[in-house]
């Protein structure tokens, strides 16, 4: 069953545009060499097309990898595009699932008193 969340799972998403048609090896490698992570980690790897219409995530349970897949009928998702060198955003499960669930994430920002900054 798939399980995410507690303290010690990490979401990255992968920054700007990534080509759908990769599979579970394709993204793991994207894991290994471009966001420089552990695909076995138990973290989630969360990807997007140019469109930012479809989005895969990638998360190992322990005893394999798991690979789901949205498409969005209408609409993008607010993904963050390339800037700089930085590869990789991290966030919490909960603001992937509010990204998912098509929110802004740019225009909230989460009360610090209640969640320690996570360190990327």
């Amino acid at each position: 069953m798939l399980s995410i969340g507690g303290a010690t799972t990490r979401v990255y998403l992968a920054v700007g545009a990534t080509d759908m048609r990769k599979g579970f090896n394709g993204l793991y490698g994207l894991v290994k060499g471009r966001l420089e992570s552990e695909p076995t980690s138990g973290h989630l790897f969360a990807f997007c097309n140019a469109g930012r219409t479809r989005l895969k995530l990638l998360y190992f349970d322990g005893s394999g990898l798991w690979l789901c897949a949205k498409r969005l009928e209408s609409g993008k998702f607010d993904w963050p595009e390339e800037v700089e060198e930085m590869a990789k955003v991290v966030l919490s499960p909960t603001e992937l699932a509010a990204l998912v669930d098509g929110l802004e994430l740019t225009r909230t920002r989460a009360k610090m008193w209640w969640r320690q900054k996570m360190a990327g």
